[in-house]
């Protein structure tokens, strides 16, 4: 009975623990998102891809393409301020844990097994500036899948931050359909190779198989 208890009381030190961690990282990260429009965009770009594949008359398309070229520019300027921005932040509040469930004060104790928030926000900036310049000369259809993916991971980044990689991958798959790894996979080469250094030349080679 001894044992039971000190388990529950270990177990409930445990979730203490996390929660208030993961409500600490959801109130930081909030605190820079709020002065942007990023998550208004995103919605706004990725429901416009759907309704211009969808467009049957070709004028139509090529004005809505106009359109969202044009919201790519704006979400991927102010991903750059955001991300310039979160970059000026302490780096101990900034590691994000490698391992695929949360354990508190772990990126604490083990900061090597841990990457930097900020250099991968800078990661997914330059990748989202890259695919909206287009300097590839990609397809508009494309563009727009390579777009998704580029947001996809930046959310899954996010994600991963405040809670861990397994709940990011799960909100994924129930956001957008959408395996981690499969987005990992449509990202342009420039931010699956920065973004596989960064968090473990591992996930490269799970990629590429």
């Amino acid at each position: 009975m001894e044992i039971l208890t000190l388990v529950a009381l270990v177990a409930a030190g445990f979730y203490i623990l996390k929660s208030r961690e993961q409500r600490l990282r959801i109130a930081l990260l909030a605190s820079h998102l709020g002065r942007y429009q990023i998550e208004k965009l995103m919605e706004s770009l990725t429901s416009g891809y759907m309704r211009c594949l969808g467009e049957d008359d070709a004028e139509r398309r090529r004005q809505i393409w106009q359109i969202l070229d044009s919201t790519e520019e704006k979400l991927s300027g102010q991903i750059d301020g955001f991300a310039a921005e979160f970059s000026r932040m302490p780096e101990p509040v900034t590691r994000v844990s490698k391992l695929p469930v949360a354990i508190p004060l772990f990126t604490q104790f083990f900061p090597s097994a841990a990457f930097d928030m900020r250099q991968a926000l800078l990661i997914h900036a330059r990748g989202i500036a890259g695919v909206m310049r287009n300097e590839a000369g990609r397809t508009p259809k494309s563009k727009a899948y390579m777009m998704s993916a580029e947001l996809f991971l930046l959310q899954h980044t996010c994600h991963w931050y405040c809670r861990s990689k397994t709940v990011a991958s799960a909100r994924m798959i129930g956001q957008h359909q959408t395996q981690y790894l499969q987005a990992l996979r449509a990202v342009s080469p420039q931010t699956r190779e920065a973004y596989c250094a960064l968090i473990g030349a591992d996930q490269l080679s799970s990629v590429m198989r």
